[in-house]
């Protein structure tokens, strides 16, 4: 992973530098990954379907799903207060050595996710362990673990389980149940 730009794996997904993946991590083809100026942890059984674009330092968590052409996308973009150039020739944020005024970058998505096909999380946000982000969903806000958001901006549909079964979901999942499989 030495390499400046990405490394291609069967030709069909691209993973670039600074991007760790776990165990028995599935990803589709014509899915693009990468973490500027930083790291992002793909962690083990992580599913992470086709034609996904990752673009954002941060985590992803054990037993996640994510749906076909999912984008978590990155606040490093073109620099807009550029004034005189075009925004196709403005600096991109992630190659300006001492730019030092750009938000958190970093995603946080937790253990147990699903993250619906189409949906779109912004860097800078958290996606709580257990949560449900609907297919189509912008999330620009964080994510409170086991709850269900759809919607542009995503929003609290309900909660995926009672107080009672969040409780018996994570005494099962911190007993290793899922572990092994």
């Amino acid at each position: 992973m030495a390499k400046r730009l990405f490394q291609r794996i069967n030709r069909r997904i691209a993973i670039g530098e600074g991007v760790a993946v776990g165990n028995h991590v599935h990803i589709g083809p014509g899915t693009l990954i990468e973490a500027p100026r930083d790291t992002l942890t793909i962690e083990d059984h992580v599913f992470i379907g086709n034609s996904c674009t990752i673009q954002t330092p941060g985590r992803i968590g054990k037993y996640t799903m994510i749906s076909n052409s999912v984008g978590i996308v990155g606040r490093m973009d073109h620099d807009f207060h550029v004034v005189g150039k075009p925004m196709r020739l403005a600096p991109w944020v992630g190659d300006i050595k001492n730019y030092t005024d750009w938000p958190d970058a970093s995603v946080d998505i937790g253990e147990d996710v699903w993250v619906g096909y189409g949906a779109i999380i912004l860097s800078g946000i958290s996606v709580g362990r257990g949560a449900i982000v609907a297919a189509g969903a912008v999330v620009t806000k964080d994510v409170s673990p086991y709850a269900v958001v759809a919607g542009n901006p995503a929003i609290l549909k309900k909660m995926r389980f009672t107080e009672d079964e969040i409780t018996e979901h994570e005494r099962l999942i911190s007993r290793g149940a899922l572990d092994d499989r």
